[in-house]
């Protein structure tokens, strides 16, 4: 496998291509539509407020704790940390060999068995799609409950419904837009101040809890575990509270779909990748271990209140409501502009997978106008999709939760078929791309380790919060899940398999060799 020296030296062009960006790009067959206005550090940053790791940590820690305890809360974020390491390392690696936007359902056309790599490239295009989409409506209703909780603090007699939760999940998305059209060129700045943000907003919330909440002793936040929900296991407990910590971790493919808009793509992406990651997880361990030593009421208290818990934790640490304000809206602003972010990835990857033709109205979605350099028709699906996505609220406010695991579900399917693909590729000594992030030796043995702990933790995504839930309380992103699945399917075989170009075609048309 070849390892090559990044080139740093910008072609002359309106989309500030490099020597290896259009080397890439020709050898993928992909035409290149869209601006290069990233670099590695505007990227890791865009990364880093994208995952937002130890802001979306607050909100689900009293719900990890529920199943476990609090030794149960942080040990199931060591698991998760370990088994996304190795997740995001092959990754990285393929990130190098096809810096393209399509991501996971590329990198699965490139590496599959030839005799389906059609068919498992289209249906892991159909989970990126499905896993995005819904994480974005997700993400914005926590925004929306930020925004809640700060009412709750200013005004005692707030009642909190759900109808209240769709307006501002509505006003939350539309937001959105402007930093995705007319300021798209200067996102890459704003990253830094909201880096700056996001640095010291950490250190704030830290400093405030430790200094001023009551703590709890080190003992029993690490070895304390309890089985609140009723499993009859700390192990199964702890296990089902790994969803948790995956919703806070997950999301190390988003610069991935960036790759289109990052100059020097296959040196800069994967070193990206994995900076986003060792930060994402130092900061949201520390920031869960906080939140745990110093939560005060039991996951039941927390969990019935009439606002997000960790509000509640602020409000009884600093004993202030000024100060429970400013925490929560620091809160707000990171979640609004990871939202802002997550739009961006979210519509990269719907575009590029419309571009290979595998959605219906793929000519609409994978339109750019010349000389916008952007995907306006994605961007306008991915808001409209989040919109209607939000309604469900309306109707039922657990169906709307269970997007969360369905998102989760969905791009952690995409992770293991992948992975899959590339470890079977080695183990039959098939030929691979040129890398210029190579794991050497040790390739072989991390993407054994990510299918293991893939395969555990995509398991345990479809068990109900507690045992024996009535109907309105199970998890029931199985059912979704499975229904995406046999939708692709179906459309696969009515008609996706005959307009459907997978990305290795257009590589063997254009340059012979990996097959």
């Amino acid at each position: 496998m070849e390892d090559l020296e990044p080139l740093p030296a910008t072609i002359g062009s309106r989309f500030k291509n490099t020597y290896h960006d259009n080397r890439d790009m020709h050898r993928m067959n992909k035409k290149q539509e869209l601006r290069r206005n990233f670099r590695f550090l505007s990227v890791f940053g865009y990364s880093l407020i994208l995952v937002n790791g130890w802001v979306i940590a607050l909100p689900g820690a009293a719900s990890i704790m529920a199943n476990g305890g609090p030794a149960g809360g942080v040990w199931s974020y060591v698991i998760v940390i370990c088994g996304l390491s190795v997740t995001t390392l092959s990754m990285a690696e393929m990130a190098s060999m096809a810096p393209c936007a399509g991501g996971q359902y590329h990198w699965v056309s490139e590496t599959a068995p030839k005799h389906c790599q059609k068919f498992l490239s289209y249906i892991t295009g159909w989970l990126c799609v499905l896993g995005w989409q819904t994480a974005l409506c997700s993400t914005a209703n926590s925004g929306a409950l930020a925004l809640q909780g700060i009412m709750s603090l200013r005004d005692a007699h707030y009642v909190r419904h759900e109808w209240h939760s769709v307006l501002l999940t509505i006003a939350i998305v539309l937001s959105t837009l402007a930093f995705n059209t007319v300021l798209l060129r200067k996102l890459p700045t704003f990253e830094g101040v909201m880096f700056v943000i996001y640095i010291f907003g950490f250190i704030a919330v830290m400093t405030v809890l430790w200094v001023m909440g009551d703590r709890a002793s080190a003992r029993s936040t690490f070895t304390e575990f309890t089985d609140y929900s009723g499993w009859g296991s700390d192990a199964i407990a702890m296990w089902v509270s790994t969803s948790g910590a995956n919703g806070a971790l997950i999301g190390s493919d988003c610069a991935a779909h960036l790759a289109e808009e990052v100059q020097d793509a296959a040196w800069v992406l994967p070193r990206s990748m994995v900076a986003t990651a060792g930060a994402t997880y130092v900061f949201s361990l520390l920031m869960v271990i906080t939140y745990l030593t110093v939560k005060g009421e039991t996951p039941g208290e927390l969990l019935s209140a009439d606002r997000a818990p960790y509000v509640s934790i602020f409000a009884n640490a600093t004993q202030s409501k000024g100060g429970a304000i400013t925490l929560t809206s620091v809160i707000f602003v990171l979640l609004l502009f990871g939202i802002i972010n997550m739009v961006t990835s979210t519509s990269r990857q719907l575009y590029a997978f419309a571009r290979d033709r595998g959605l219906p109205f793929s000519t609409f979605l994978s339109y750019v106008r010349p000389g916008r350099d952007i995907p306006l028709n994605a961007v306008a699906v991915t808001l409209a999709f989040s919109i209607l996505s939000s309604l469900i609220l309306l109707g039922s406010p657990i169906a709307f939760r269970t997007l969360s695991s369905l998102c989760q579900t969905a791009l952690l399917t995409s992770y293991l078929i992948v992975i899959a693909c590339i470890t079977h590729r080695r183990l039959t000594g098939g030929e691979l791309p040129p890398t210029r992030f190579s794991l050497g030796k040790a390739s072989l043995a991390v993407n054994i380790m990510s299918l293991g702990y893939l395969a555990v933790q995509i398991v345990f995504l479809f068990f109900p919060s507690a045992p024996h839930p009535t109907a309105p309380y199970a998890n029931w992103a199985i059912v979704a899940f499975g229904g995406t699945v046999i939708a692709a399917i179906l459309w696969y075989y009515y008609r996706g398999r005959s307009i459907y170009q997978s990305p290795v075609e257009s590589i063997c048309r254009s340059q012979r060799g990996l097959w």
